[in-house]
Order: C-alpha cells, then sequence, then structure tokens
C-alpha cells in the first residue's frame, strides 16, 4: 500500500464538519443584515417616545417623571417577558419567535400615536416592550447556535450594532418630525420605519439548521434557569449588563429634559440630533470582537468603564461641546460594554441558551428601567451612573480574582 492511500484511510470518511456559519459563508451577510434590521426596529420602538418626553409632558400636562414612564412601562414590560419568550423559542423556534415578535410589535407601533391619554400611551408602550422582548430572547440564541464561536463576539456586535443605529434613528427621526408635526405624527413615523424593518429581517434571515426543539415543561424551565444562576460567572455578567444599562437609561432619559432648559435651550429637532452621538456605538460595539481578541474580555471591559466614568464627568459642564463629547465617551463605553458581556452570556452557556440570553436580558432592561427620571437632574444622574461605573468595576475586579484563584490551583493541581 502506497504512503499516501495510507495518509488518506486514516481519516473517517464521515467525519462531522462544522458548518456553521463564519463570515466567510454565502448566508453570513443575509443573516447579519436581517438581525442588524431586527436590533434597529427593537431599539427604534422600544424608546421612540425617549426624546419626545418634554413634549408628551407638555401635551398631557404632566410631570416629567409621569411622562417617563413612556419608557420605563416598554422597557420593564421586556424585562418580565423575555424569559417566558426564550422559553417559546426554545420550543417553536428562534426565526418564529422574532417574527411574531416584530409582527406585534410594529402593530401596536402604529397605534400607539392615537393613544387618547397618558394612561393609554403607557399602556400601549408595555404591551409594546412585552412583543418585543422576543426578539432579544430568541437572537442571542439563534447566532449561538447558527454562527462558529469565534466568530460569535462580532456577529453580536454587529446585532448591537443594528440597536444603536435604532436608537439613534429612532431619535432623531422623532426629534425633527415633532418639531415640524407634533410627537404623534413622529411616533407614527418610528412605526412606519418599524414595518419595513421587519419585513426585511423577515426575507432575509436563513432558516435555522441548528436548532432543536425542547420542552415547554415549566419544570424543564425552571432547571435551566435554576442551572443559569448557580453559575457566578453568569451572574457576573447579568449585573454587569444591569449597571452599563442603568447608566445609559438614565443618561439618554434625562439629557432631552437638560439641553432643552437654559443654559441650552436647544429645539425640539436639535436635541433628536444630538443622537446622532449613536453611531459611535455602532462603531464600538461592532469593534467588541477585536477588543476582546487584543485585550481579553476583562481588559476590554476595564476600557468600556473607564470610557463611560470619563464621558459622565464632562457631561457636568455647562457648555454644549463638552456635554457632547461626555456623551460620545458614554455611548462608546456602554454599546463595547454591553455587546462583550451579551457574547460571553451567548459563550458560557452550553445548555438553555435561551434562557441564559433571557436572564441578561431582562436584568439589561431591569437597569433601564431602575431610573426613569431622577429628581436630582443632571448631578443626579451622573452621580448615579458613576456608582453603575464602580459597580461593574468591582464585579469585574472580583472576576479577575477568582480567575487567578483557579488559574494557580489549576498549577499547583498540576504539578502533584
Amino acid at each position: 500500500m502506497s504512503p499516501a492511500s495510507t495518509k488518506a484511510s486514516t481519516i473517517p470518511v464521515d467525519a462531522p464538519t462544522d458548518d456553521r456559519l463564519t463570515p466567510s459563508s454565502p448566508g453570513y451577510r443575509r443573516m447579519s443584515f436581517a438581525l442588524f434590521a431586527a436590533g434597529v426596529a427593537t431599539f427604534a420602538l422600544l424608546y421612540s417616545t425617549q426624546a419626545l418626553l418634554p413634549a408628551v409632558s407638555a401635551s398631557f400636562g404632566v410631570s416629567a417623571s409621569a411622562a417617563s414612564w413612556t419608557v420605563s412601562a416598554a422597557t420593564g414590560a421586556l424585562a418580565l417577558c423575555v424569559l417566558p419568550m426564550s422559553a417559546l423559542s426554545e420550543r417553536f423556534g428562534r426565526r418564529w419567535v422574532m417574527t411574531a415578535s416584530l409582527a406585534v410589535a410594529v402593530v401596536v407601533g402604529l397605534l400607539v400615536p392615537f393613544a387618547p391619554s397618558l394612561e393609554w400611551l403607557v399602556a400601549l408602550r408595555a404591551v409594546q416592550g412585552a412583543a418585543l422582548a422576543g426578539v432579544p430572547a430568541s437572537a442571542m440564541a439563534y447566532l449561538a447556535e447558527e454562527v462558529r464561536p469565534k466568530a460569535l463576539v462580532a456577529a453580536i456586535g454587529l446585532f448591537v450594532a443594528g440597536n444603536s443605529i435604532g436608537g439613534m434613528s429612532g431619535r432623531i427621526v422623532t426629534g425633527w418630525v415633532a418639531q415640524l408635526w407634533g410627537w404623534r405624527a413622529a411616533l407614527a413615523a418610528v412605526g412606519l420605519m418599524a414595518v419595513v424593518c421587519a419585513l426585511v429581517f423577515r426575507a432575509l434571515l436563513p432558516k435555522a439548521r441548528h436548532f432543536t426543539p425542547g420542552s415547554l415543561s415549566p419544570k424543564a424551565l425552571a432547571k435551566s434557569v435554576r442551572g443559569h444562576l448557580a453559575n457566578p460567572l453568569l451572574l457576573r455578567l447579568y449585573a454587569i449588563g444591569a449597571l452599563f444599562m442603568t447608566v445609559f437609561g438614565a443618561v439618554y432619559t434625562v439629557i432631552g429634559y437638560r439641553l432643552v432648559e437654559a443654559p441650552f435651550s436647544l429645539p425640539q429637532g436639535v436635541i433628536g440630533s444630538i443622537f446622532l452621538v449613536y453611531l459611535v456605538g455602532t462603531v464600538s460595539s461592532a469593534a467588541a470582537g477585536t477588543l476582546v481578541a487584543r485585550m481579553g474580555r476583562r481588559g476590554a471591559l476595564y476600557l468600556a468603564v473607564t470610557t463611560t466614568a470619563a464621558g459622565l464627568l464632562l457631561s457636568l459642564a455647562d457648555s454644549l461641546p463638552a456635554v457632547l463629547l461626555g456623551l460620545v465617551l458614554i455611548t462608546a463605553g456602554f454599546f463595547a460594554g454591553h455587546a462583550v458581556a451579551s457574547s460571553e452570556v451567548s459563550r458560557t452557556a452550553k445548555t438553555g441558551r435561551a434562557q441564559a440570553s433571557a436572564l441578561y436580558q431582562s436584568a439589561y432592561y431591569l437597569g433601564s428601567s431602575a431610573i426613569a427620571f431622577h429628581s436630582g437632574g443632571w448631578a443626579g444622574t451622573v452621580l448615579l451612573g458613576l456608582l453603575a461605573v464602580l459597580g461593574v468595576v468591582s464585579i469585574t475586579l472580583y472576576g479577575t480574582r477568582v480567575a487567578r484563584a483557579e488559574h494557580r490551583l489549576l498549577l499547583a493541581t498540576a504539578r502533584r
């Protein structure tokens, strides 16, 4: 027998190949564009009233705290519903749940502009947030199953980038449309934009090839949740997501009130344009994979929190350029940290990925709902943000100590 034939005979004919997607795969771009569109629709709808809070306050004659419930109701309902939605995605598939969620959310989005009172507006926004829960509950699990591990951080970074584009475009559209035709027309414009994104998502997203249907059994769901909550690394990642979103949610809820008042006194359209800063988040989230490759997960988190803290401190100045630069740094740090933490959740969970992702999203959006409007004004918002940043640093330092202790234990065991 020749050497060549001997070599060939040692290779199993039926050796399994990893056919999950990579950046060079034909379906990777379609998947990326589809989930990018889903991210745009989700954030545009979820935060559609955030830039309009001063206008909503004036229209209904209510306080800033009351108007801000139009944001908190949506994010709070999403946080509560993301876990049940993840269970549905385990049974019926990620693609089906995301499609159904977007369909319901855009229909409600077309009804929101006709809310006759603040109570109706808050109720419709809560329904919208509950419907949107299916997208983050399923998207991370879909990516973890369909994309190779080495490409996962980059793929999730693109989805998060879609979130940033959605948040930016929704706020810019609402700002200028509200200035010209009022806040109701602005919400209608966001609803129509979300319809287009939902259609693009449905047309482009490839069918799942690695999804295995699970059970809707409450016992199985509870077991999966208990398992994730017993994992110290996942718990730390959930806390990091919640703390990052506490900073981001507080800053972008209060910033409109600050800029509409002296010494800035900006019109609604200009305030909406401030959200162009979200483009920085698009870049930083998409670059998260590169950051992790160069600095490691914890190094990337340290960079994210340092950037966020610097932005918070800078934003205290009564100077519009300083405030804008502060928002740039806060946005860059937040989106980078969120992309790193959420991708690590998907990588860490070996089973029940939808539930692991859902728990992260629950913590994340509860962080956003934790403060609708801070009575301390901008200084109080910055203080809250700095405390949250300190929490992220503490958790990351603790994780570093734990990792080093585990490494030393492994070395000591190997020497025996």
